[in-house]
């Protein structure tokens, strides 16, 4: 068995996430993303999709990234006719 980095629970099911060099151990997914994912640095919420990013800088959606003074960032392009 192996023990969850997050919530510390002993789990025959346990599963291994490797990233930037290093493995992580997590008894769920909701364990994983608590311990991995960013957070949007306007809202707080995490990211867990694709989100976006400027510079080093991570947001969940396009909205938040201009509320922080980002341009260019859209959630779509309008497709020409």
């Amino acid at each position: 068995m192996a023990v969850c980095e997050t919530c510390g629970n002993d789990y025959d099911m346990a599963f291994e996430v490797h990233a930037q060099g290093a493995a992580h151990t997590f008894d769920s997914f909701q364990c994983a993303i608590e311990a991995m994912a960013p957070v949007c640095e306007h809202c707080g919420t995490k990211v867990i999709g694709h989100g976006v990013q400027s510079g080093e800088h991570w947001y969940c959606c396009a909205h938040c990234a201009r509320e922080e003074g980002t341009q260019g960032i859209v959630d779509r392009v309008m497709a020409s006719t």
